[in-house]
């Protein structure tokens, strides 16, 4: 007997591709999407546009800091974003560069927010009062310098000597009657501030705390001779670390101390650079994703980082107090730097939106807070109520040499949207902010025309 033979079939198996050849593959379908994309913009006409995109709305990048070193380059380790250029001073920690201008901001000659420089010389009818703060104070997310709390108190300031001019009778008058049914009739009336060109200069930079703001005075700003200082702050006090005396660059001495970290996190930055500045990751962010910054990332001006606001704060109550002594103490050596110097001094606890309260607050306000949260909101409340009592020690302590005032809940019946995040705000709110400046400062005795000896 024959066994029959099975006919059998073999198919040639098919060999794997090469793991090389897919290592290749990839870069180079990568290359052909970027070439794509760059093709497909440039019939859109969206070259420029997409070019000038960084990630970011283009009010938020036009804003944040960008630290350059003494060769006016970016920190090697630190993002290459933002368009406002600071440089590192020993004196104050860091300060805005001079003459750099954006949509939004103009930075005058002495680093400024101003359009015009301010010359050493003061001329002898120009009444110059300075504005010190953080961002808040700075004007951040304002659409122009023109919106800004500073030059809406200008503004307001020069009304007030043309209402004088055009009409001089609504105002006390610079003789006092003699009979006193005429005097007290004079003496309810305005009394007129001393006419002249009044200018408000917006010397706030972005990150200040008070530590920055006191070396600011005491060598920026005294020089000037200011007839005026108004001082905005305390929110950047409460997120500063107690052992640091003011804010500095970010991460600036770990670099200074760690060549090595530094290498890397140079190396680290410059492959991401690479990565998101193609065409390809740029035109999915943009069109796709569109990733708008938390409230978080708003509100930290310089500190450059991503972490909760709420990891910033006081982890106990004992921090807490070293951070709000600190505050207190920068703002004693102020006191003491104006009144050696005979310059008035109005110190002010900027807003925080914790203090909207809740009847009048907007929706996209409302959003905010929920984002910042419960122990957020718990926190910096506790921490604004021991600003205020430090405040209040310092009026008790030099009721004639400074002025006090609490802005956290000024918009508590405001109706319209105030906050842009947890602590910048509107330019309407600004506005506000700006009128309950104007009437302190007409209040104080040094600005006002000196009252005369009643004439019989």
């Amino acid at each position: 007997m024959f066994k029959s033979r099975r006919r059998r079939t073999y198919r040639k198996r098919r060999s794997p591709l090469p793991l090389l050849a897919i290592i290749l593959a990839i870069p180079i379908a990568l290359i052909v999407l970027e070439l794509s994309t760059r093709l497909l913009v440039g019939v859109m006409g969206k070259s420029a546009e997409l070019a000038a995109y960084e990630g970011e709305p283009a009010i938020v990048n036009v804003y944040r800091l960008k630290f350059l070193n003494d060769s006016n380059k970016p920190y090697d380790g630190l993002s290459e974003q933002g368009r406002l250029a600071a440089q590192r001073s020993l004196a104050v920690g860091y300060q805005l560069v001079g003459d750099q201008t954006s949509n939004f901001w103009q930075i005058n000659p002495q680093g400024f927010r101003d359009t015009e420089p301010v010359p050493l010389d003061k001329p002898n009818t120009e009444f110059r009062i300075f504005l010190l703060g953080g961002s808040t104070a700075f004007g951040q997310w304002n659409p122009s310098n023109q919106a800004t709390i500073a030059a809406q108190l200008e503004a307001r300031l020069k009304e007030r000597v043309a209402q004088q001019q055009r009409s001089p009778e609504k105002y006390r008058p610079t003789n006092l009657p003699f009979y006193k049914p005429d005097l007290e009739k004079a003496l309810a009336l305005p009394p007129k501030i001393k006419d002249g060109q009044y200018r408000v200069i917006n010397a706030a930079v972005p990150g200040y705390a008070s530590g920055n703001e006191l070396a600011q005075l005491a060598l920026q700003i005294l020089p000037y001779q200011p007839d005026a200082i108004v001082v905005l702050d305390g929110y950047m006090d409460l997120l500063l670390p107690s052992d640091r005396m003011a804010t500095d660059i970010p991460h600036i001495e770990t670099f200074l101390s760690n060549a090595y970290g530094h290498f890397w996190s140079h190396l680290s930055q410059e492959l991401t650079s690479v990565v998101t500045n193609t065409y390809l990751v740029r035109a999915i962010q943009y069109w796709i994703f569109n990733p708008q910054p938390s409230v978080s990332r708003l509100s930290l001006a310089a500190l450059n980082g991503t972490t909760h606001l709420a990891n910033y704060l006081p982890p106990d109550s004992e921090e807490l107090q070293e951070r709000v002594t600190r505050y207190r103490d920068r703002h004693k050596q102020m006191i003491r730097l104006a009144t050696g110097a005979s310059v008035p001094l109005i110190i002010t606890i900027q807003p925080e939106i914790t203090g909207r309260g809740n009847q009048q607050i907007s929706l996209r306000e409302q959003e905010i807070l929920v984002e910042l949260g419960a122990d957020y909101q718990t926190r910096i409340q506790d921490g604004y109520v021991a600003l205020a009592k430090s405040l209040d020690q310092l009026q008790s302590w030099y009721p004639e040499n400074v002025k006090t005032l609490n802005f956290y809940d000024v918009y508590n019946d405001f109706s319209d949207r105030a906050f842009w995040d947890a602590i910048h705000l509107t330019e309407e709110a600004n506005r506000i902010l700006s009128e309950r400046l104007y009437q302190t400062l007409t209040a104080s005795a040094e600005l006002q025309v000196p009252p005369s000896r009643p004439i019989p």
